[in-house]
């Protein structure tokens, strides 16, 4: 009778336990990607990767530029920059090819249709912009 009653206790302190565990161990819930922090965030990221690349690309760059900030001004965001980096053509074209990663990424979470415009021409102008050198 005593080894019964020890095994029970035992076995209810390892539940209390890992019931104890399971509900501190818990993640916090991620944040939502749509968020107007996380879309403001992007859109700056692909401004800022766009403004710190040299090459002029016959305007296309300047165009995608133009549009992100487009974008921008519709979430309440204000984009600025002089447009003109002091980057090789090789380190140039990485940065326009994380714009791009960045602004291919956010499409894909953005719902407001008039950002939405302005996130696929900029896309096209540096589609341009990569084959133009």
């Amino acid at each position: 009778m005593k080894s019964r009653i020890i095994r029970a206790t035992i076995a209810g302190t390892i539940l209390a336990a890992f019931c104890a565990i399971n509900t501190h161990a818990a993640p916090p819930a991620p944040a939502k990607p749509n968020t107007p922090a996380n879309v403001e965030s992007m859109l700056a990221e692909a401004y800022a990767d766009l403004d710190h690349a040299d090459h002029d690309y016959k305007g296309h760059r300047i165009d995608a530029m133009k549009q992100i900030e487009a974008a921008g001004k519709l979430v309440h965001l204000n984009l600025g920059g002089d447009g003109r980096g002091h980057e090789k053509q090789g380190v140039s074209d990485e940065q326009l090819i994380a714009a791009q990663g960045v602004l291919n990424q956010l499409k894909g979470e953005v719902k407001n249709k008039r950002v939405l415009h302005h996130v696929n021409k900029a896309l096209e102008q540096l589609a341009i912009a990569l084959k133009t050198k």
